[in-house]
């Protein structure tokens, strides 16, 4: 790095790994390319993705700086961007390197933030806000009088996807670890919570036998037979993580057996593919913000250099709601 370059704090990962492969370093800040804005990070947000890059589950070419989700204020634009202007203020999703001061970001990928939502609170919500609206709305659209189950339900994406569903008229079973993990994920408008022993014969209990018409499991693994177990006739299981582990190949037969059920494993890229379909669901996420429909929680703000013991935290499951990393 020359004298004449700016330099800034980053998060980068040499080689795939533990959590200790967080390495803080000072590097340049990027120029915007044609296509490009330069964003000023106020906050970035830690998810599991961010796991699985970093531990390899997910291919990236190291070094890399880690990280899918931030927001803050453009200071640069490249050629050709029009929209947007230095000091506009901005979110984005599905774009690494936002483990940093600075993050170039394709202006494809960039949500405006309405004046009415802090630049923090869009960081919360933006990456889980977006898997949480088309989980609900798209990949199986919540109607009312439904009964919905939300594993992992105290933590970012459940709680969301419990506030989504309970406003879309659903009755929402949370399903989390601890008493105080069910405590969280009633007050974000559960009807009813459990623990994961037997969650499965539970649900039947609470819906008279008849099952449920979808499960949201982000636990994968050690969760997907309980889940398939809780499911109606023609129910839809939504794998949407795998914090437990991938799930491994199923006899199909099992689908058939269970009610003639659904089962999906859904990602953003086929659902927010493009500028246009990005903007229409980042829209609705921070209108739900504005309104109070979407509720963030915050576990943890920690600063950049403490970016391994945030992994930690979020691969303990000892957290309920978000973790954010600020320059």
């Amino acid at each position: 790095m020359s004298g004449s370059e700016k330099s800034m704090q980053s998060i980068r990962v040499a080689r795939p790994g533990e959590a200790s492969e967080l390495r803080l370093e000072q590097s340049p800040v990027p120029e915007p390319g044609p296509g490009q804005v330069l964003v000023r990070n106020t906050a970035a947000g830690v998810n599991f993705i961010d796991v699985y890059y970093r531990n390899g589950t997910y291919p990236a070419e190291p070094p890399f700086t880690p990280g899918q989700e931030g927001a803050g204020v453009v200071t640069a634009v490249g050629e050709g961007v029009t929209g947007f202007e230095p000091g506009a203020r901005v979110a984005y999703a599905s774009q690494l390197g936002a483990y940093a001061e600075y993050t170039a970001v394709p202006v494809d990928k960039l949500l405006p933030v309405p004046d009415d939502v802090d630049l923090t609170d869009a960081a919360a919500v933006t990456l889980q806000g977006l898997a949480a609206y088309y989980l609900t709305h798209q990949t199986h659209p919540v109607a009312e009088g439904e009964t919905v189950v939300v594993l992992a339900a105290a933590g970012g994406l459940g709680r969301l996807l419990v506030q989504l569903a309970a406003a879309r008229g659903a009755a929402v079973i949370a399903v989390a670890s601890t008493p105080g993990k069910q405590d969280v994920a009633r007050a974000a408008g559960a009807h009813h919570t459990l623990g994961y022993d037997d969650f499965d014969e539970a649900v039947r209990e609470l819906t008279g036998g008849r099952g449920a018409h979808v499960v949201y499991d982000s636990v994968g693994a050690s969760t997907y037979r309980a889940g398939l177990r809780s499911l109606g006739r023609r129910g839809t299981l939504v794998l949407c993580g795998l914090s437990s582990g991938p799930v491994p190949p199923l006899d199909v037969e099992m689908l058939r057996g269970g009610g003639s059920l659904y089962l999906t494993r859904p990602t953003m890229k086929d659902y927010v593919y493009d500028a246009e379909s990005l903007r229409a669901a980042g829209g609705a996420v921070f209108r739900y913000l504005a309104q109070g429909v979407l509720r963030p929680q915050v576990h943890a703000t920690l600063p950049l250099a403490r970016a391994a013991e945030a992994h930690r935290l979020l691969e303990s499951r000892t957290t309920t709601g978000k973790l954010l990393l600020t320059p």
